[in-house]
């Protein structure tokens, strides 16, 4: 019998905030829920922003006065709007009006006099100008007089007014490198780090605890980014440390590397010997990776699987490229959208405008990850239950006119993930009790092709007014994580009874295909036990596609009910209760401040003089399992040793 992969524990940071219980989720439905609710997550917010901190047990300001939790949002509410969810680029990661760049000059020496400088030796280039008369300053070699004749070519530092100014950053204020020792560790692995362990610290259990529960070969880590880290600590210090004078150092090659996430959280985070690595498939690369990690679950080679992606793309050189591509909302073209002169602030945060008149999608950086078990060891060790996976199905696009432009491969992965939501909650569970988080883009293209195939497969299964919700316009498109958002936030409808409001959503477009689907502005109340599934849908550029079935909290439940019996689940409730009760401090902790990311470096390495090995099993220091080697032919019906 197949294993359920069952959502233990989630967790990360994107621009509406911390993952964990709900906290971004919040922030995109604020106006919607009961004011205490707001205003723990404005006051989750105020800390991680440093606005507030927690001391002798009261909230802070910077000038030290008290700040009860009730006054956050009057307080702060103003401050924090204005630098969560999409704004203009700040100065936690450049100046978009004075972007730095080189402008090579060739400066032709008027009247035929020359041009003398002096210079030191170390600055005197390997290959002299033929134009360079190069002589000892009071005859020594230290210091160089230089005449040049004719023309001088030169770079001088300049900068440029940046055409895109608009992303969906982290909250400002927050360095996710603050919450361990980070040592110049690019921004990607600062919030990769920072988002596993929100997740890790999310499901109430201890990590050792999970780690002898099972052998050391059934964890497996499957995480990554797109870019890899490309800011001046890893692929961006590599490519330009040359062209701007300086060093390349020994961690800039390494760091840059996509697989690099995965490799930090084995190594410093979970000490995991168990299954690594990622896939990269652009846009869709987080449920690449969770079809990974079902799979293996599902079939018994992992019991622990944690799932995710980070990209911290908000750089001039990755948005320049994008911009190239006319795939970004700049500025030019925003003013136009909006028929204005000048972009306010409510402009930039209602950018990212899918499935309505919009003009390109709005670049952000995110970092999710997500923990699942299988249904046998959720049970067990009494895990939180917030969800399970059903299916992700992926499929390419055939022959394309342009790698970039959208193909036939979504059509194939929607229509299988309806298929299987009829085969698992029923023909009347998928009609009508089900939604949709679209990949929604934000773009022209996106709006047209995606609502077609959406439309479609809707009116293939029957399903009238399928709810669709696009968090993009809320977050804007972190490139891998985008599905990791989709799926925190899916959670959140089962926790709130809310399906967030395409809020930039003024009329629908021309082009979008709606006959059979429900596109709403405003937040979508719903019973919280209404929906048996979600699905998240990814469209990512090459023609990646993917789709997947997401089951809710309270269906899961039942069919663990049902699998495992009455008696079984009344002990695991019992279990149950303090997981919650230790994930619930550890979520009151965070809100004052009080945690830290977790990183291990050179903890417990392994010896490899402990090993101990023989035919049957490897025992390995630090784990209380040992590792099976009574390994069985996958292909016993092709067996020749017999014959």
């Amino acid at each position: 019998m197949a294993k359920l992969p069952v959502i233990v524990g989630f967790g990360g940071v994107n621009s509406a905030g911390r993952s964990s219980f709900h906290h971004s989720f919040r922030r995109l439905v604020a106006d919607k829920l009961e004011p205490e609710q707001s205003a723990e997550t404005y006051l989750d917010l105020a800390v991680m922003m440093g606005l507030l901190k927690f001391d002798q047990g009261k909230f802070l300001t910077t000038d030290g006065q008290e700040c009860l939790p009730g006054e956050v949002i009057q307080r702060f509410g103003t401050i924090i709007n204005e630098n969560t969810l999409l704004r203009e680029v700040n100065s936690d990661h450049f100046d978009a009006n004075h972007v730095p760049v080189n402008k090579k000059i060739s400066a032709k020496i008027k009247n035929q006099s020359d041009i003398q400088f002096t210079i030191s030796k170390k600055e005197l280039p390997n290959q002299i100008p033929e134009n360079w008369l190069v002589k000892p300053v009071n005859g020594t070699d230290d210091q160089l007089e230089i005449t040049v004749k004719d023309t001088l070519e030169f770079y001088q530092p300049d900068s440029k007014d940046f055409q895109v100014k608009t992303a969906g950053q982290i909250p400002t204020g927050f360095d996710p490198g603050k919450m361990y020792n980070s040592r110049k560790h690019p921004r990607g692995l600062k919030m990769s780090t920072y988002g596993v362990s929100d997740a890790i610290s999310s499901m109430g259990i201890d990590w050792d605890t999970i780690k002898q529960s099972v052998r050391p070969d059934q964890i497996g880590v499957y995480a990554g980014s797109g870019h890899g880290q490309m800011d001046e600590f890893g692929g961006g210090g590599l490519m330009q440390s040359a062209l701007r004078g300086q060093r390349t150092t020994s961690r800039h090659l390494p760091l840059s590397l996509v697989d690099m996430p995965s490799n930090f959280i084995n190594a410093y985070v979970i000490g995991n010997v168990g299954h690594t690595g990622t896939q990269k498939a652009a846009c869709a690369t987080f449920l690449y990776n969770l079809e990974l990690a079902i799979k293996e679950i599902r079939w018994g080679n992992r019991r622990v699987a944690i799932v995710g992606n980070t990209e911290a793309p908000i750089i001039p050189e990755l948005m320049e490229g994008y911009k190239a591509m006319s795939a970004l909302a700049d500025d030019a073209r925003l003013m136009n959208l909006f028929n204005c002169e000048k972009l306010e602030r409510e402009h930039r945060l209602k950018s990212c405008r899918p499935f309505g008149e919009n003009c390109g999608f709005t670049l952000s950086e995110s970092s999710q990850y997500i923990i699942l078990f299988d249904d046998e060891l959720a049970i067990e060790l009494g895990a939180q239950i917030f969800g399970s996976i059903g299916d992700i199905f992926i499929n390419a696009d055939g022959f394309k006119k342009s790698i970039s432009s959208p193909g036939f491969g979504n059509f194939i992965t929607l229509a299988k993930a309806a298929a299987m939501a009829g085969s698992i909650i029923g023909e009347a569970g998928l009609r009508n009790r089900t939604f949709m988080s679209a990949h929604g883009s934000g773009t022209p293209l996106n709006r047209s092709t995606e609502s077609h195939g959406l439309n479609e497969t809707a009116k293939a299964f029957k399903i009238n007014n399928w709810p669709v919700s696009a968090v993009k316009c809320y977050v804007g498109h972190p490139l891998t994580p985008a599905a990791g958002d989709q799926l925190i936030f899916a959670l959140g409808t089962w926790k709130y009874g809310l399906i967030p409001g395409i809020f930039t959503l003024d009329h629908i477009a021309d082009d979008v295909h709606q006959d059979h689907l429900s596109f709403s502005q405003e937040h979508v109340e719903v019973d919280v036990n209404g929906f048996d599934a979600a699905f998240l849908n990814s469209k990512g550029f090459g023609g990646n596609n993917a789709t997947g079935l997401i089951l809710s909290p309270q269906y899961t439940i039942k069919m663990l009910e049902k699998k495992h019996g009455k008696k079984v689940f009344k002990k695991y409730k019992t279990l149950n209760e303090s997981v919650v009760e230790k994930a619930a401090q550890y979520d009151l902790e965070a809100t004052r401040g009080q945690t830290k990311a977790i990183y291990r470096d050179s903890e417990k390495v392994l010896d490899e003089k402990d090993l101990d090995l023989n035919e049957e099993r490897m025992k390995i220091p630090g784990f209380d399992k040992t590792i099976d080697l009574k390994l069985k032919s996958p292909y016993p019906d092709m067996n020749l040793l017999d014959s």
